[in-house]
């Protein structure tokens, strides 16, 4: 260790003597393959870090904005700086530095250090470029150096090492997305259990159901939200099994999975200190040149993302349908008013709770498409399309934690329901007759819904008054109960 620092201080010390710049009050000098920048001194990110900035002004969303990106690279870099010191290839100090470092990130500290943009070219390095220098700055300070004493501690020679960003990127892409599928699933049990509670609130309450928007048989508005909630809930076992593949890293695979740059056992023994790290299963691809391009575990989950979206999108479509009115529509419930609902219509209320998180769902389908096209242009050894994917899925994550959390806050937790509208409905239904099947034939009771349609009658009326059952019988066949689900019994 003691050539390789001496060895870092004389070409430091020669990049001095050669420099172009002059110096200028508030920034220091640092170079690299293409030249010198002026770096502000209060800056933790370093000259890669800024090419980056003048490079890619795209999105205008950039790495500090997202927590738990930062977070999946302290993990990384800590890992990889723990397994780095026990094979002996970084000293004490440089290791406690980089420890230091990481934990203040994983604290919420220095996110306007990370100002590249999350859309770039160069298959992260500028992203990997920025953890390093932040981190590596931020270790000089621990060890009572100025920020860009890189001889000290090198953000590539010291914090990447062992690393390249082909492998240190993507596992900082995989610990950000397993954090936000946990926040994720926490928002949709939420939810969940604001649908669970309006199905116990509306239990008792009958109504229409319907297919193909016609009338079909009776059922209970409680089983309706019900059923909203087991669409939903299902979805977390489903997105479970899906973020589990991002607990499979490939640390260790360097530029191309081959490991050059490593030294033997480094992969192991950075695996078993990311999972003491994280307290989470992490474990090592099987084959790093395979892993190292792929990028099937971001399309299952983008995919699972959608899946969720469609359902999601079909609930606030039927809370529009069954809100639709007041006096013309369903009016099965009432969504809490928001605002007024038009310029020139008065009184109008629109149900926009519901519109918003339906344009959510269009998002997250459409970043599916995005993330489908960039997995599938991986080249040979790499996908240097990483970027495009991990920031449509933290948008799509963003997106849909924040409708949920709208849609349960501002309509689901607010809904009121018309019990005597949706009673009347279904006493006037045709679709009730499908009830008297079992005790008047299929022959019969169609006649019934015929001259019912044709006349405007009641089928309740007409099958009393033609004698084909008694009222006593047809009320017992029509009680709630009794249609809201399988019974046995004779009239």
């Amino acid at each position: 260790m003691a050539t390789k620092k001496t060895t870092a201080k004389k070409t430091t010390a020669s990049k001095a003597a050669t420099t172009k710049l002059k110096p200028k009050s508030g920034f220091r000098i640092e170079s690299d393959l293409l030249g010198e920048k002026y770096i502000p001194n209060d800056a933790l990110y370093g000259v890669q870090t800024l090419r980056g900035m003048e490079n890619f002004d795209v999105s205008g969303r950039y790495h500090g904005n997202y927590p738990h990106f930062i977070s999946g690279f302290a993990y990384t870099k800590w890992g990889a700086a723990e397994a780095n010191y026990k094979l002996k290839l970084i000293t004490k100090a440089q290791r406690d530095g980089i420890v230091f470092a990481c934990k203040e990130l994983l604290k919420g500290m220095h996110y306007e250090h990370f100002p590249v943009d999350m859309m770039q070219g160069g298959a992260g390095t500028s992203g990997n470029m920025n953890a390093n220098e932040v981190i590596a700055n931020l270790a000089l300070k621990h060890m009572g150096k100025k920020s860009g004493q890189y001889e000290f501690c090198s953000p590539n020679d010291i914090v990447n090492c062992s690393q390249s960003t082909n492998d240190s990127y993507p596992t900082a892409l995989h610990f950000a997305m397993y954090l936000y599928h946990q926040d994720f699933v926490e928002v949709l049990k939420y939810l969940i259990e604001s649908f669970e509670k309006k199905a116990k609130e509306f239990k008792n309450i009958i109504k229409m159901g319907r297919t193909q928007l016609q009338d079909a048989v009776p059922m209970t508005l409680g089983q309706t939200f019900s059923g909203f909630a087991d669409l939903l809930k299902s979805e977390i076992r489903n997105l479970d099994f899906a973020a589990s593949d991002f607990l499979e890293c490939n640390m260790g695979a360097t530029a191309i999975g081959t490991g050059i740059c490593s030294e033997p056992g480094y992969s192991e023994l950075c695996i078993k200190e990311l999972k003491k790290i994280t307290g989470w299963n992490v474990h090592l691809a099987k084959n790093l040149v395979a892993a190292t391009s792929d990028t099937s575990c971001f399309v299952g989950y983008s995919g699972a993302l959608k899946r969720l979206a469609i359902k999601l999108g079909k609930i606030c479509n039927d809370l529009r349908l069954m809100s639709s009115g007041p006096r013309c529509g369903l009016s099965e419930i009432n969504l809490p008013p928001m605002q007024p609902g038009s310029s020139i219509m008065p009184g109008k209320v629109n149900p926009v709770i519901p519109e918003v998180v339906n344009q959510v769902c269009f998002r997250v389908i459409g970043n599916d498409v995005t993330i489908t096209m960039a997995a599938d242009a991986a080249q040979l050894e790499l996908n240097v399309m990483e970027p495009v994917i991990v920031f449509s899925l933290f948008e799509s994550l963003e997106w849909l934690m924040n409708g949920c959390v709208t849609l349960r806050e501002l309509c689901i937790d607010g809904i009121t329901a018309n019990e005597e509208h949706c009673k009347k409905m279904v006493q006037n239904s045709i679709g009730i007759v499908t009830a008297l099947n079992p005790h008047i034939g299929y022959k019969n009771a169609t006649a019934i819904a015929k001259e019912a349609l044709d006349t405007g009658a009641s089928v309740y009326d007409l099958v009393i008054s033609k004698k084909v059952l008694t009222k006593a019988q047809v009320d017992k066949i029509l009680l709630p109960e009794n249609m809201i689900k399988p019974t046995k019994f004779k009239v």
